[in-house]
């Protein structure tokens, strides 16, 4: 879809964007020029575009359909659902290719069989792998023949083509196997202790794990280095004895998972094969590898590196226009109603209906960061808060969550990311710690929409753990009830019985279910948080200065 408005972008003070309008100088000189660039990039789109033009040589050639996000003149998210352009962009390809009575005809024997424009299952053969001396043979999930990214490459990853095909053999028994196992216990009591096999399963891997932190011998110090200084970065680090076998298998299978689902996104012709996918951004006085696709506008994703404002979220193509951006933002912290403060940590309430641009390149910001993520452009109906650390420059994007203004389920997150560089020090359980106590003011039990990523399921699961152990540490009665536990925390009763049962502490007992009070685990969680002191980070309810939205 093409942008129809022709008025010129403004910056995020109001004022007209004289580095925007300098682009877009630069790129119609060029254009009017009639320059050809010097590289061609041959992708699976302008293949079958090529080769359609062949087969049809009345048909007129139709430029690329651009099916990433509408963009304004200024290069970022619409403004305004009156600026995009709501026609089907396959309407006028359609109609010139009826023009042929031929084609109509055939079109009519051939009704039963697909389009030429979604056929994505045929691979471009002129396409080859980045890795110097691959030949773009076999794939690292050991499915496919051919490869042409890092991520799918055997060679990049220290393997052959044959063993990875054998090490996916071993996964599927492996996941056969577990199924089987899975249906079994389907059947069983429902909370029933560990089996015997389930115990002993345990007992392995922690024996597996005693030696995964004793260090490498000098020998293999030196092989590593060698392998490092002769390949650079052309190949993945040698992994062996660096941790147990057991988590290097796990690591293993991660990628070629992670490989599989890139390969699935290129077969549905979401990403193209090294061609549109964002690798680094550059954010305030930080350059951070993507993990994910986000549905940047083409002409941004081509480049591979984008260069994105930390105060206003606006992205840019270049350091220079970056350089001169940062020269004129008025911006230093996010828009929008500042509901807590306490120390250098600030939470500020965006609307989406008032604040759309800014919530909008906030969610493809994230979804460079987030699997599951497909909301990027209707972002009115929800609240965004953001979490900020400020400093002498400004106020920090440490991350956020969105929340439905009105939920139906009482979700109280949509959406949750830490911005990579605060992972790991304690920010994302400030986050969800700071949504619980949102509901606790609304007086409702709220819970995180699903699916959740990966990683947010492992700080969701931390966090209820973490909140149960202390309410039991914290309790003196004889009796119990998940529904006072509930009302107290504000967490779902679901959520509280699934952790109680990761816990072991849920049993269910001559038609009763009863929840037992495990000093163990208690006395560990004392003890971690003994050893946190004064460097853990919490929500202080008493600096939270908002009161629940009305009528949004």
């Amino acid at each position: 879809m093409h942008s129809k408005s022709v008025h010129l972008g403004s910056g995020s003070d109001g004022t007209e964007d004289s580095d925007s309008s300098a682009e877009r100088e630069q790129t119609n000189s060029s254009e009017s020029d009639g320059n050809i660039p010097k590289r061609t990039r041959l992708t699976r789109a302008s293949l079958r575009l090529s080769q359609s033009s062949q087969d049809t040589p009345d048909v007129k050639r139709v430029g690329d359909h651009d099916e990433s996000p509408p963009l304004t003149p200024t290069g970022n998210a619409p403004s305004s659902e009156s600026e995009l352009d709501i026609s089907s962009p396959n309407a006028s390809h359609d109609e010139s290719v009826t023009k042929d009575p031929a084609l109509r005809d055939s079109d009519k024997d051939l009704s039963h069989r697909p389009k030429r424009r979604r056929c994505h299952e045929t691979y471009n053969f002129n396409m080859k792998c980045p890795t110097p001396g691959c030949n773009s043979l076999g794939h690292l999930t050991g499915k496919h023949e051919r490869h042409f990214a890092v991520s799918g490459c055997p060679l990049y990853h220290n393997l052959s083509a044959d063993e990875c095909k054998v090490k996916a053999s071993t996964r599927e028994k492996h996941e056969e196997e577990s199924k089987v196992q899975e249906e079994s216990n389907r059947h069983a009591t429902r909370h029933q202790m560990p089996t015997s096999k389930q115990t002993r399963y345990k007992e392995q891997v922690t024996e597996m794990r005693k030696g995964r932190n004793s260090g490498l011998p000098k020998e293999q110090k030196e092989k590593y280095m060698e392998h490092r200084q002769s390949h650079g970065n052309t190949r993945e680090p040698l992994l062996e004895n660096i941790t147990s076998e057991y988590d290097l298998e796990l690591f293993r299978k991660a990628q070629a998972r992670a490989s599989e689902d890139l390969e699935k996104l290129r077969i549905q012709g979401q990403i193209t094969e090294g061609s549109n996918m964002i690798k680094t951004i550059l954010f305030g006085r930080y350059e951070l590898d993507t993990w994910y696709h986000s549905p940047y506008p083409e002409e941004y994703a081509r480049l591979g590196r984008l260069y994105v404002c930390e105060f206003c979220l606006k992205y840019m193509k270049s350091q220079t226009i970056l350089r001169r951006h940062m020269a004129k933002c008025v911006w230093k912290h996010p828009p929008g109603d500042e509901v807590y403060r306490k120390g250098a940590i600030s939470v500020f309430e965006v609307d989406g209906k008032k604040n759309k641009i800014y919530c909008q390149n906030l969610c493809l910001l994230a979804k460079l960061f987030l699997d599951h993520k497909t909301l990027y452009y209707d972002v009115e109906p929800f609240l965004f808060y953001v979490m900020t650390e400020a400093d002498n420059t400004g106020c920090h994007l440490v991350g956020y969550f969105s929340k439905e203004k009105n939920s139906f389920l009482n979700y109280n997150v949509s959406c949750i990311l830490t911005m990579p560089q605060y992972m790991r020090q304690g920010f994302g359980k400030m986050l969800i710690d700071f949504s619980y106590l949102l509901s606790k003011v609304e007086e409702k039990v709220g819970s995180p929409e699903r699916p959740l990523s990966d990683l947010g399921l492992i700080s969701y699961r931390s966090y209820w753990k973490e909140v149960l152990l202390r309410y039991m540490y914290n309790f003196q009665g004889k009796e119990i009830s998940i529904k006072e536990i509930s009302q107290e925390t504000a967490v779902n009763p679901v959520d509280i019985v699934s952790t109680l049962q990761s816990l072991q502490m849920l049993k269910y007992w001559k038609g009763k279910h009863l929840v037992l009070k495990r000093q163990d685990l208690i006395d560990e969680w004392k003890a971690k948080e003994t050893k946190r002191g004064s460097n853990n980070k919490t929500i202080d309810p008493s600096s939270l200065k908002w009161t629940p939205p009305k009528g949004t």
